[in-house]
């Protein structure tokens, strides 16, 4: 219960901080962000989603990450592992774009390497993919660094810092219809 309710604020984080994105992008006059301000807000962010999650993720049983629901609409779904997975995987991709690396061979299509399978291997795999993410926020404002638009979201070189365009992209899979008739 707890890893849902962990997955469903940061869902909504997400959205909201995409929304006011967009709306300080739309508003004359606005205050912007210099490049250290922005890694260290982006910084603060990143170490508060890693605390929930991967202390969310530690705390489901292992037996538990082979757990999907098989009934209704949601036949088919990923299993909580392979949610993890996902997550870790879309992490990994979004970092490598940021820096201008080749993504991870074994990220796949977004669902990450099929040999990472227990508990162990999966939380290693999340916390990797957060170093990956902080070292990409690190190289906000560093000129040396080379940073490319990510395939999957709105970041923009800007005088060579990395910028969020819109807002931050979390990702998710699953039409968000069924994820607000669940919870909302």
């Amino acid at each position: 219960m707890k890893w849902i309710t962990v997955l469903v604020i940061w869902l909504a984080a997400s959205n909201v901080l995409a929304q006011f994105g967009q709306q300080v992008g739309d508003t004359k006059g606005a205050v912007h962000l210099d490049a250290q301000q922005e890694k260290r807000a982006l910084q603060s962010l990143l170490k508060l989603a890693e605390k929930l999650l991967v202390s969310a993720v530690d705390a489901m049983p292992a037996d538990t990450f082979g757990f999907a629901p098989t009934d209704g609409e949601f036949k088919g779904v990923r299993t909580f592992g392979q949610t993890v997975r996902h997550l870790s995987a879309t992490s990994h991709i979004l970092a490598a774009a940021a820096l201008g690396e080749e993504p991870l061979t074994d990220a796949g299509d977004e669902v990450g390497p099929e040999t990472v399978r227990t508990k162990t291997e999966i939380l290693n795999y999340l916390s990797a993919s957060f170093a990956h993410l902080s070292k990409a926020i690190d190289a906000i404002g560093q000129t040396n660094v080379p940073v490319n638009p990510s395939p999957i979201s709105s970041l923009k070189r800007r005088g060579g810092s990395l910028s969020i365009g819109s807002g931050v992209v979390v990702p998710c899979s699953g039409p968000m219809d069924r994820l607000s008739s669940t919870f909302g």
